[in-house]
């Protein structure tokens, strides 16, 4: 499966959400999407599975527990990916902070006028 097909479904991205934050229950995962989607414990098994086969996640036992965590591999494949189209929003991200950051010194400049009135 193509990492965007997986990444496209906003169950999943919100799964390596959770995960980004550190290993996490199967149960936990569940309890969250469940209440955040209001879709069924088995779906939202379905979705952990595809990120398994997909290697966007692991699991491993834990007793009874089946503990989940982010495989970075495929991210960084994204994240090459993406490199090469980074420059349409840099520059326009550059420009926005360029220009907050002079607005920023007209407001001070214009509250320290007025103090000196």
């Amino acid at each position: 499966m193509h990492a965007f097909d997986v990444l496209g479904d906003p169950v999943r991205r919100r799964i390596l959400e959770l995960l980004a934050s550190g290993e996490q229950a199967s149960g936990e995962i569940s309890a969250v999407i469940r209440n955040e989607f209001g879709i069924s414990q088995p779906a939202v098994s379905q979705h952990l599975r595809v990120l398994r086969e997909g290697g966007f996640a692991s699991v491993r036992a834990e007793g009874t527990r089946r503990l989940y965590a982010v495989e970075a591999a495929p991210l960084r494949e994204v994240d090459a990916w993406l490199e090469r189209f980074r420059g349409f929003w840099e520059q326009r991200l550059d420009a926005l902070g360029t220009e907050l950051a002079r607005g920023k010194r007209e407001r001070r400049l214009r509250e320290e006028e007025s103090g000196n009135e």
